[in-house]
C-alpha cells in the first residue's frame, strides 16, 4: 500500500493505492472515486508550512505560536513558485512571474500579509541571510536587499537604466547588485547563503563568495579566500565578490552553505569545505586551537570504504546549520588477485548517504545524540536502498533526490520510482505516478518535523499527512513528481519541493 500527500481547497487529504498496474480515468468531481486524492493535488497546487510561528511566517493569519503539522498557507493558494525559503522570523518567494514576495516579522512588524517587494527583476532563486536577501535573475545579475521593510524603504537607493535613452530611473526600493568579476559570456548560474555570507556559482564552474550581512562581516572562513577579515579586506564595498581562487582549476557543479561553513563539489565528484568546524562539520578533525579553515580543504571519502574494492564519488551535497550531508556512488571494482569470475557483485553502484557536524538534537540521521562529528558517518536509513526497475529490468540504488537541511532538522526526498509501468503519461487523468518517499529528522523543538510531537529524531522517519476529516486515518506523506497541474485554465508543469529552514518546514508546488 502506498500514500501520497494530496490537497484542495484548503484542506489535506490522504491517498491509498491498491497493487494494479493499470488507472482508469477518473471523475474528479466523484468524491467517492478511485485516487481522488490524487486528482485534487493536480488540479490545486498550494504551500503547506508548519513549525514556530512566533514571529507570523508559518501562518500570518494564526496566534498560534507553533503550527503542529502542515498547514496550508492561503496566500499561495493555486500558485506556483520559482523558489520558496523559510526561516523562523522571515519567509520569501519568488512568483511564477518572477517577483519576490516577502512576509514575517523581521520584515514588518505590523502587517503580516506577504508583499510584493524586487519586482519586474524575473528572478530564478533566492537565498536568505540573518539580515538580508540574496536572489538571482535569469540573466545573472545578483540583487541583494535588506529583509526588513523600513530599511528597503529608507535605505540608498539604486539608480536603474530605462527604456527611454538617457533618463535613468531611481528603484522604489533599497537593494545592491552583487558583482563578481565575469569572463566575457560568463553568468552566475546558482547561489547559496549562510547566515552572513553567500556563494555563487558560475556558467564555467567557478565559485565566488560574498559578504550578506548588514551589521556582520564574515570572520570564520566560510568566504574560502585565506587570510580575508574585515581589517584585511581590500578596498570597496565590504559585500564585493571575491573569487573561491583555490578552487579554479576545478569545475564546480553544485555549492552548499551552512549557517557558517560552505561546501563545493566538483564534476569529478571530489568535495571541498571551508569555514567554521566547529562541530566538525568540514569533515575534518576539529582543533579546539583553530576551530575554522579559511582555504578550501579536500574531504577525502576514499577512506570511508574498502581500499582498493570501491570507486566511491561523490554525487550530490546539502548542508544547513553545523552539519554536512553528502551522497556518494560507491562502484564495486576488481580487487588485488580477485578473479571476475568470483565476484558476484563487480560493477554494482551503492548509494550512501554521509553526514558530520552537530548531532546533540539527532540532526545526523545516525541513530546517535552526539556534541561533534568530525569525520563522516554513515546514515543507514539512507544508504544501501535498490529497488526493482521495470522500465529496465533491473535492480537499481535508490538515491536522495533532494535534501533540505536546517538549523536542526533535516528532510531527505528519495528518487525512488514513482511509476511502475513501463509507458508514462502525465495527463491529468491519466497519470500513474506514485509520490516519492520523504523522511524527517533531527530537532523538533517547535514541532518542525511535523510528527505532532516535540520529541527529537535521531533516525529518518516518515510522518503522515493529516487526514481530511476525524473519519479517516492518517496515512504517510509523500511528494509528488513534476506532472501537468492546474493553474487556474492553464495546465502547468510542476513538482512538489521541501524546504527546512530554522525550525520552520515548507512543503510547496514548483515550476
Amino acid at each position: 500500500m502506498g500514500y501520497s500527500y494530496m490537497a484542495d481547497g484548503g484542506k489535506e487529504a490522504l491517498m491509498s493505492r491498491p497493487e494494479v498496474t493499470k488507472k482508469e480515468p477518473v471523475n474528479v468531481n466523484d468524491l467517492q472515486a478511485q485516487f481522488i486524492q490524487e486528482k485534487r493535488s493536480l488540479k490545486s497546487p498550494a504551500v503547506y508550512t508548519w513549525g514556530s510561528n512566533v514571529y507570523r511566517v508559518v501562518d500570518p493569519e494564526s496566534k498560534d505560536t507553533d503550527i503542529k503539522t502542515p498547514r496550508r498557507f492561503k496566500y499561495f493558494d493555486r500558485q506556483v513558485l520559482r523558489d520558496l525559503k523559510i526561516e523562523e522570523k522571515s519567509g520569501a518567494a519568488i512568483t511564477e512571474k518572477g517577483d519576490l514576495v516577502q512576509w514575517g516579522k523581521a520584515f514588518s512588524e505590523s502587517d503580516f500579509k506577504p508583499t510584493a517587494t524586487l519586482t519586474g527583476k524575473n528572478l530564478i532563486s533566492l537565498a536568505l541571510s540573518e539580515s538580508r536577501i540574496i536572489a538571482l535573475s535569469s540573466d545573472g545579475t545578483v540583487y541583494s536587499l535588506p529583509t526588513s521593510k523600513d530599511e528597503q524603504i529608507t535605505g540608498p537607493k539604486t539608480t536603474e537604466s530605462s527604456w527611454v535613452p538617457f533618463w535613468p530611473n531611481q528603484s522604489n526600493l533599497s537593494y545592491r547588485v552583487l558583482k563578481p568579476s565575469l569572463k566575457l559570456g560568463e553568468k552566475v548560474t546558482a547561489i547559496s547563503g549562510g547566515q552572513e555570507h553567500v556563494l555563487l556559482l558560475t556558467s564555467s564552474g567557478r565559485v565566488f563568495s560574498a559578504a550578506s550581512s548588514t551589521e556582520n562581516y564574515p570572520s570564520l572562513g566560510q568566504l574560502g579566500v585565506e587570510g580575508l577579515t574585515w581589517s584585511t579586506r581590500p578596498k570597496g564595498p565590504a559585500d564585493t565578490c571575491h573569487e573561491v581562487t583555490a578552487l579554479k582549476d576545478s569545475k564546480v557543479v553544485q555549492i552548499a552553505c551552512g549557517d557558517y561553513h560552505s561546501l563545493a563539489l566538483t564534476r569529478d565528484g571530489r568535495i571541498f569545505g571551508f569555514g567554521d568546524n566547529s562541530f566538525g562539520q568540514l569533515g575534518v578533525d576539529f582543533e579546539p586551537q583553530r576551530p575554522f579553515k579559511d582555504a578550501p580543504l579536500h574531504i577525502k571519502v576514499q577512506k570511508l570504504y574498502r581500499r582498493n574494492l570501491y570507486l566511491p564519488k561523490v554525487t550530490s551535497i546539502a548542508a544547513g546549520g553545523a552539519n554536512t550531508f553528502f551522497s556518494v556512488d560507491a562502484k564495486r571494482i576488481l580487487g588485488y588477485e580477485e578473479e571476475a569470475a568470483n565476484v558476484h557483485d563487480l560493477g554494482n553502484v551503492t548509494a550512501d548517504t554521509w553526514a558530520c557536524g552537530r548531532g546533540i538534537w539527532g540532526t545526523l540521521g545516525s541513530g546517535r545524540w552526539v556534541h561533534l562529528q568530525d569525520s563522516p558517518t554513515k546514515v543507514k536509513a539512507l544508504s544501501g536502498m535498490s529497488e526493482y526497475d521495470e522500465k529496465t529490468d533491473q535492480i537499481t540504488p535508490i538515491r536522495i533526490r533532494a535534501m533540505s537541511v536546517g538549523t536542526t532538522h533535516v528532510s531527505a526526498i528519495l528518487d525512488n520510482k514513482t511509476n511502475v509501468s513501463k509507458t508514462t503519461k502525465d495527463s491529468l487523468d491519466q497519470s500513474k505516478d506514485w509520490g516519492y518517499d520523504v523522511l524527517w529528522w533531527g530537532g523538533n523543538e517547535h514541532l518542525q518535523l511535523g510528527t505532532g510531537k516535540r520529541s527529537n529524531q535521531a533516525k529518518p522517519t516518515y510522518i503522515n499527512a493529516p487526514p481530511e476529516n476525524k473519519t479517516q486515518a492518517e496515512a504517510r506523506l509523500q511528494i509528488m513528481p513534476r506532472h501537468k497541474g492546474k493553474v487556474g485554465n492553464r495546465n502547468v508543469s510542476m513538482e512538489q519541493r521541501v524546504e527546512c529552514g530554522r525550525h520552520v518546514s515548507a512543503i510547496y508546488s514548483a515550476v
